[in-house]
């Protein structure tokens, strides 16, 4: 028999029920093609636009030549006056950017020197290319202007060489970098020898080619900085190193600057030089229409393509397609531009050749005088025939039917692209992060419109490492993440979901002895009131909920240590796990199969604190407090030194991150290294938050489904672009520990709740008020749209209103808190700017008059439907909501959700019947233009192309109906409900969701009920004792005794509720691991299962005091006052009274407003005529009141914001 082989523990028992463990979600199909698509379409529009950009400015070049026809001479400043609005186009971006970042962002002003320095490379550049692309290159021939602009990269050769030879490391491009120079200068010798040899008495031409020379070797300067940093890396001067940091922290100030002074430059050099060449600037008025259109034309291509192919290059570099998308393609577009050039022309040659039938000799020098030069100067048919002409006019100086003034043009042109090549060959090694920011990889923002490739090449950075440094290559520090879950009720399939999340983490990401890996988990599972009393027990126990998640524990751990093994194969067992008595509870901790570790804290609510905020607190201070910043105090009371402590502790909190999640939360490994990444790549990012997707069954599930779509897509994706995320859900967020332990953030975080509106801020959505206090410090919070995580939605319209009427105030109460700090924020906080409060302000107020416009929208519904007065519309449609809004304050709340489920279903009706008979009166009239027929239609394509731009989840429009006629009931009644139960903060979902199996609370029972009851505790506990007993006889007891008839408990209000309002449960057994009274909660747990034996270990004592520390300072259980309790009740209701009547009122007036406007005359209203479907006008018009149309237009304004955002995002 082989070694190592033995009999399965169970071997009648092999079949599992696995669950899903793989990332079955993902189309990762789909994915791999979209990829393969999306890199072959960067890489056209890169080729492309380049292309177009180039051809286009030539194009201009050509036309403002001399000789040329197709623009008349007196026309030529117009040609000049494009070119200079190509080199100045991107300046004219960047001075807009930079001066937005500088008037709503923190701009750091340079140091004169530094000012002084920029300015002058700039003004030298800025002369430089006004000079050649403007005085020099309109005298040149095509091949040579297609060419030169490669020899702008001379200097960049020339620094390289010098950056290589200042280095102490090996010199692996000196070669090409010398050979790069030297093949630049050796072009431009033989370019000047070309046109001086041809007529050394010419002065002109002379000083053409001076000029242009000159001028490309100005724009070379261009790039000095890259290779000014890496030099000054390696010297000793100050004054450079000072120079190199003061660009760095300076840039937006600096590019306002420089980008004056190009514009000023550029426009300074166009004024004088057409004055200077006998040409008159008032031509440019008197243009003909023809030469207008061919003109905008080509200038709007080349601004377009220029910017386009700029924009697809940082995709391609973002995309790491560095070699395929981005270097190849702008390599190819030279020759490319150099084929569209001289192929037409050459073809239009022989074509001249072949039509004399070789009836008489012809040459080059003759066809340019018979051709080109005589013919007619109209511009009747194509366009196309006359360009070609002109440029062929260019050559006509060169006498192309000789061998030498051939090969000296194309060795020119070869040495300069050659050149180009070995300038930029280091960028085919370059060793990128696996994040890598486009602002690390190109030295500056800007890009040149007239020569695009080159700068786009030349901009890359020289000093990122190559592949022969691979070896000491460090993408980035090794960064720690602590995910910490929080647990209360949840349900078995729930708590199966967070445990394989985290297995499947633990699998991605192992952690082996004596090797370093970029990302270390470390996962804290936080168990709320895990504890219950059982009578006659040594000690308290753990409840059925922290029973089954051990079992859960048992389940997952089993599958994944023996994932990949076969059928006939050693089984490898659960290996022991610990478990301590800590001075909260207790503690579970488990190493998982790949080294990482897991710990289940089990919390009693008579020990510490319970509820989600204080467990939160109490892994913060654990794990950021105690195992990040104690050891860092310990260090410097050993005497190490102050400055490197204080160094590494800023370098660990930065690198160290925690993953808030609940305890039902689905997520793959890939999208928490997303979020990883995100923060990794910027070190201002306070917090990540990713893509949330309820999951369940049901109409209430879909209505979520779409619900959760729009927000992600809109109004996350707005908030990202134009300021800050607002709100990054506990469920799935990560956050720096640098963010979270600065000031005003975590010890802030640890305030109870004394006043009523700080119940509403603080424990309502504990999330969004996190966040508050990040974006408060000058951190930024960011949505990533590819971190993809799931977790329950609610399916009983009872659970989702008390979800909604806590989310409800509590982010109206975080927003108005931004609101009244804007000035402070806008000047701390980077990324938020006073018009992104703006913006904040405006959702703000749609949200507080969302009821009225529903009730609008319902008026206009009624209308549409029983053709009746606008006017008697609205009353009818504003007494439903107003009776409803009126007895809510004496109902209780279960009344007034069985209400609003009535309510609901009414108005869904009244919804779809509107909406059939929209689209009839649309059938009926012939036209769509209409108020209510554009509202539905805009509505429509606007959902259907937002899904469009999200393939994944495209499905979901499906909803969309759903989500429309539910509009009444998630703006209107749920407001009302929200705001009338204000005062109920008790936390409304799970609170009376028991597992399976779990006892209920009980209500007053007869005295037949307790009799039964007591006799059935009786004999439970003598079953408990027995199954102990490893000898003894089990005792089955009959199903009568271990049923416990209750009565149905009534209802209790939820109104007043400030603390937890959930009674001791006196819970009864249900098994025998529950109520034995010799057993304690460890051999509770120990006796589960025999397959994960559960070791009792002891908890560090400094580490025990910590947590005691902790408790007394922060987390004690908070005592029962009814005073208190009472006299906070009375103020949470009064809070509630002043919030319902300022937000009811402002929609009072709004609805006042609006009815007084439709009974008023018609010369009130804003009147548009009627079209119909061919646009014509049918002699009616279509009556607006100003109200209704500002609100149209802000709707609008709205939406569109919200869409740009989501553009820019995707």
């Amino acid at each position: 028999m082989e070694e190592g082989r033995s009999l399965p523990k169970r071997p009648w028992d092999s079949c599992q029920e696995v669950p899903a463990i793989k990332d079955e979600r993902t189309p990762w199909k789909m994915f791999k093609l979209l990829k393969i698509i999306s890199l072959c379409v960067v890489a056209v529009s890169v080729f492309g636009f380049a292309l177009c950009s180039k051809a286009s400015f030539l194009l201009l070049i050509t036309l403002s030549s001399e000789g040329t026809k197709t623009l008349p001479a007196e026309q030529k400043p117009v040609a000049l006056l494009c070119i200079g609005c190509a080199i100045i186009a991107s300046s004219v971006f960047l001075f807009v950017k930079s001066l937005w970042k500088a008037c709503h962002k923190s701009s750091k002003m340079p140091d004169k020197r530094t000012v002084a320095v920029v300015l002058f490379f700039e003004f030298l550049v800025a002369m430089g290319a006004a000079i050649l692309t403007i005085v020099a290159m309109p005298h040149l021939d095509i091949v040579t202007n297609v060419t030169i602009l490669n020899g702008v990269a001379v200097l960049s050769a020339l620094l390289q060489v010098i950056t290589q030879c200042t280095a102490k490391e090996r010199k692996r491009f000196l070669v090409p970098s010398i050979t790069a120079f030297l093949f630049i200068l050796l072009g431009y010798v033989l370019f000047l020898v070309l046109y001086i040899t041809k007529d050394p008495t010419d002065t002109k031409t002379t000083i053409w080619v001076g000029l242009a020379v000159g001028g490309s070797f100005l724009v070379s300067f261009n790039w000095w900085e890259s290779y000014f940093r890496q030099i000054s890396e390696n010297s000793s001067s100050v004054l450079l190193k000072a120079l190199c940091r003061d660009v760095k922290m300076c840039q937006n100030m600096l590019h306002i600057l420089s980008s004056m002074l190009r514009i000023a430059v550029t426009a300074g050099v166009l004024g004088a030089y057409v004055p200077l060449d006998k040409m008159d600037w008032d031509i440019v008025t008197s243009i003909p229409s023809r030469e207008t259109k061919m003109i905008a034309i080509i200038i709007g291509v080349q601004l377009t393509s220029s910017a386009l192919c700029h924009w697809f290059s940082l995709v391609a570099c973002k995309m790491h397609a560095l070699r395929r998308c981005f270097i190849l393609p702008l390599y190819l577009a030279s020759l490319a531009v150099m084929v569209l050039f001289v192929v037409p022309v050459i073809v239009y040659y022989q074509g001249y050749r072949t039509s004399l039938s070789g009836t008489e000799s012809t040459n080059f020098t003759s066809y340019c005088n018979e051709v080109v030069d005589g013919r007619n100067q109209s511009l009747n048919g194509s366009v196309f025939p006359h360009l070609v002409l002109d440029v062929t006019h260019t050559l006509c100086f060169l006498d192309m039917s000789k061998t030498f003034d051939i090969c000296m043009l194309t060795g020119s042109a070869v040495f300069w692209w050659l050149g180009l090549v070995l300038a930029t060959l280091h960028l085919w090694f370059l060793s990128l992060y696996r994040i890598q920011r486009t602002q690390d990889l190109f030295i500056r923002r800007r890009y040149e419109g007239g020569f695009l490739e080159q700068s786009l090449l030349l901009n890359v950075r020289f000093d990122i490492q190559t592949t022969e440094k691979r070896k000491n290559f460090k993408p980035l520090d090794s960064v720690k993440v602590f995910l910490c879950a929080t647990m209360w009720h949840e349900t078995y399939a729930e708590m199966m979901n967070i445990i394989i999340s985290i297995f499947r983490l633990d699998r991605y990401r192992p952690k082996k002895e004596g090797e370093t890996s970029d990302v270390i988990f470390e996962g804290h599972i936080y168990f709320d009131d895990a504890f219950r009393d059982v009578p006659g027990s040594q000690g308290r126990h753990v409840n059925e909920y922290a029973e089954m998640l051990v079992d859960i524990l048992r389940e997952v751990y089993s599958i994944f240590v023996n994932i990949d093994g076969d059928v006939f194969k050693k089984q490898q067992q659960v290996p022991d796990q610990k478990i301590v008595t800590t001075p909260y509870g207790g503690r579970l901790v488990v190493t998982m199969p790949h080294g990482n570790s897991l710990m289940i804290h089990y919390k009693d609510k008579t020990l510490i604190r319970h509820k989600k905020r204080w467990s939160q607190v109490m892994y913060l201070y654990y794990l950021l407090g105690w195992k990040v910043a104690t050891k860092y105090f310990k260090k410097w009371e050993k005497g190490e030194g102050a400055v490197q402590l204080e160094q590494d502790f800023e370098r660990e909190k930065h690198n160290t991150y925690i993953l808030a999640l609940d305890g039902d939360t689905d997520f793959q490994p890939a999208a928490v290294m997303l979020l990883i990444d995100r923060l990794k790549l910027y070190p201002l990012v306070g917090a990540a938050c990713g893509r949330i997707h309820p999951t369940g069954s049901g109409p209430l599930v879909w209505y979520q489904k779409f619900e959760y779509a729009i927000g992600h897509w809109l109004h996350k994706t707005a908030e990202h672009v134009f300021g800050c995320v607002l709100c990054s859900p506990g469920c799935f967020s990560l956050f720096r520990a640098a963010a979270l332990m600065d000031n005003n953030v975590m010890k802030r975080y640890t305030l109870k709740a004394s006043q009523a509106r700080h119940h509403i801020q603080y424990d309502q959505g504990e999330d969004r008020w996190l966040c508050t206090l990040l974006l408060k410090q000058g951190w930024r919070v960011e949505y990533n749209a590819a971190s993809d995580a799931y977790t329950n939605a609610p399916e009983d319209f009872k659970e989702f209103y008390n979800q909604r009427r806590r989310w409800g105030p509590s982010t109206m109460a975080n927003v108005v808190d931004l609101l009244g700090s804007s000035t402070l924020i806008s000047q701390r906080n980077p990324s938020i700017s006073r018009v992104y409060m703006l913006y904040q302000l405006f959702n703000l107020a749609a949200s507080i008059l969302a009821p009225s416009t529903v009730i609008l929208m319902i008026a206009g519904s009624l209308t549409v439907l029983f053709d009746v007065d606008p006017s008697v519309a609205l009353v009818l449609a504003t007494i439903p909501p107003a009776i409803f809004l009126g007895i809510s304050f004496k109902i209780k709340s279960d009344t007034q959700i069985l209400i609003s489920a009535i309510l609901s279903v009414l108005y869904a009706f009244v919804m779809m019947m509107s909406a059939i008979a929209i689209i009839g009166n649309m059938v009926k009239d012939q036209t769509i233009l209409n108020p209510s027929s554009l509202f539905i239609i805009a509505l429509a394509c606007f959902y259907v192309i937002t899904a469009i731009l999200h393939p994944q989840e495209i499905g979901l429009v499906c909803y969309g109906f759903l989500y429309i006629i539910c509009i009444p009931s998630a703006y209107l009644l749920l407001s009302i409900y929200s705001m009338v139960n204000m005062n109920n903060v008790s936390w409304g979902t799970r609170e009376t969701a028991p597992a399976a199996g779990a006892a209920q609370s009980k209500a007053p029972q007869t005295k037949a009920q307790k009799a039964k009851s007591t006799i059935t505790q009786f004999f439970s506990r003598g079953k408990c004792c027995r199954k102990l007993c490893p000898t003894g006889e089990e005792l089955i007891l009959s199903q009568d005794f271990q049923t416990v008839e209750t009565a149905e408990p009534e209802p209790q209000p939820q109104n007043n509720i400030v603390e937890d309002a959930r009674q001791p449960e006196k819970e009864q057994s249900q098994g025998p691991a529950f109520s034995c009274p010799n057993q304690s909660w460890i051999t509770q747990l120990q006796s589960l299962s025999d397959d994960m034996r559960l070791r009792e270990d002891t908890l560090d004592e400094d580490e025990g005091q910590f947590f005691r520390d902790l408790t007394t300072k922060y987390l004690e259980p908070l005592p029962e006052n009814k005073q208190k309790q009472k006299e906070m009740t009375d103020e949470l209701k009064e809070l509630r009274n002043k919030m319902c009547f300022i937000f009811f009122i402002c929609n009072a007036f709004w609805l006042v407003a609006t009815f007084t406007l439709q009974i008023l005359d018609s010369s009130v209203f804003i009147r548009f005529p009627k079209l119909d479907i061919n646009l014509d006008v049918t002699g009616d018009y279509i009556f607006i009141d100003p109200v209704g149309f500002m609100f149209i237009l802000s709707f609008a304004l709205l939406v569109l914001i919200q869409f740009v955002g989501m553009l820019a995002h995707r």
